[in-house]
């Protein structure tokens, strides 16, 4: 049943920032009906259990792990490639739940990572100018007229290529001894597509986003005023939000209401990245700011994009050390807050690539296996030597220490 066109589509009356421009609009139109038609990636109580478990974090008794491609790729659905992004995003898992008191909550950033914003609607080489790239889910990443073309014909393949990771990682989950609880997380930045997959149930009044378990909202979208807000503030899915280092305490408390007015734990996530310079200085404000409110959020930090630089060689990278600095700057700022330091948010590949430096990866090894779609991954060993740096601050945490013992139950769903 479609929701009423008051609430769930308000959002189409509002500026939507880092949209395609999409050249056939019927066509566009006729991919979106078909998607509404289609089942759902996920069910609605499987969102309501996400939710559940990110509460657990929100109240300081779990950790979340959100990890994963930084833009998935229709040819990177494969056995290996999935098996090897879910086997290193569980042995991280592992080194932090093992060195711990707290269960670890494994939300991935797949089965619907396959759209990026980008700075510029148009990139130049050799004096040729085309649209950029922005996703497999719009267009392709070889620099030819057809290819940057969007197409809404992705739409419908960057649906069948979820299905199908879904359907791996179920399998892969439930073959362990005691199953895993995976979760899916992606950024939902076109609107049409989401829309496409979102469900109104009568019956409880709810709108669910059935594309994934969760969504998050992007630094470049997270618009008061603008349609990504206000399509996420309909939904019933737990929700997050990334905040750079242009964040404001008022900024964050407007976002803060707006989508969770009732100020349920486990609602809303945000997802902080700052930089290792700005991290220690910018983040302390923001975070008593939300405590002040009453809301229980889950606080979490992304390490990765505002420590991205571009090296000598041209490559765009990210420093491992620089990355393990800003997790040690977001844990040391709730630590003398005395609010939990609730998870991480990593772009990873389970693949031996050289994008980013440190861990045994100089600026000269970087061109042997430099194979992101976007932005720059940490290969398994760099994922892991992440977590060994998590679970060491975490260790020595108050908070970690209180919370000694307790156990998340679940049935391993996916």
């Amino acid at each position: 049943m479609t929701a009423p066109v008051a609430t769930a589509e308000l959002w189409r009356t509002l500026p939507a920032a880092h949209q395609p421009h999409w050249p056939d609009a019927a066509a566009l139109n006729e991919v979106v009906a078909e998607l509404h038609s289609y089942p759902p990636l996920v069910l609605a109580s499987e969102c309501d259990i996400a939710r559940d478990r990110l509460a657990t974090v929100a109240r300081g008794e779990a950790f979340l792990l959100q990890a994963g491609d930084c833009a998935e790729t229709f040819a990177g659905v494969t056995v290996d490639r999935i098996s090897s992004t879910l086997r290193v995003i569980l042995q991280m898992a592992r080194v932090v739940g093992d060195s711990t008191s707290l269960p670890v909550l494994t939300f991935g950033r797949i089965a619907g990572q396959y759209a990026k914003p980008r700075s510029e609607h148009t990139e130049i080489r050799g004096g040729i100018t085309l649209p950029s790239y922005r996703g497999d889910a719009v267009n392709g990443a070889e620099f030819t007229l057809d290819a940057r073309t969007p197409d809404p014909a992705r739409l419908k393949q960057a649906y069948l290529s979820s299905s199908a990771t879904l359907n791996l990682l179920r399998a892969l989950s439930s073959e362990h001894v005691r199953p895993v609880e995976f979760f899916t997380s992606h950024e939902a930045l076109l609107l049409e597509y989401e829309s496409a997959l979102t469900s109104f149930d009568a019956g409880t009044g709810k709108s669910y986003d059935l594309s994934a378990h969760m969504i998050w909202i992007g630094e470049r979208t997270r618009q008061l005023d603008g349609a990504h807000v206000e399509f996420a503030s309909q939904l019933s899915n737990p929700i997050g939000v990334k905040l750079g280092p242009t964040s404001t305490r008022e900024d964050v408390l407007r976002l803060v209401d707006k989508l969770d007015p009732r100020r349920e734990p486990g609602r809303l996530t945000l997802i902080a990245w700052m930089g290792t310079g700005v991290v220690r200085s910018r983040l302390p404000g923001i975070v008593s700011a939300v405590e002040g409110s009453g809301a229980q959020v889950v606080w979490v930090c992304d390490p990765m994009h505002g420590n991205t630089v571009v090296a000598e060689s041209g490559h765009k990278t990210r420093d491992l050390p620089a990355v393990l600095d800003e997790v040690s700057g977001f844990f040391e700022v709730h630590r003398s807050l005395g609010s939990h330091p609730g998870g991480v948010h990593v772009e990873l590949s389970g693949d031996d690539v050289t994008e980013c430096t440190g861990g045994g990866i100089t600026v000269a090894d970087l061109h042997h296996r430099y194979e992101t779609a976007c932005d720059p991954r940490l290969n398994r060993r760099q994922s892991l030597q992440l977590a060994v740096h998590v679970a060491e601050l975490h260790r020595s945490s108050p908070m970690a220490a209180a919370a000694g013992g307790l156990v998340v139950s679940g049935q391993g769903r996916t």
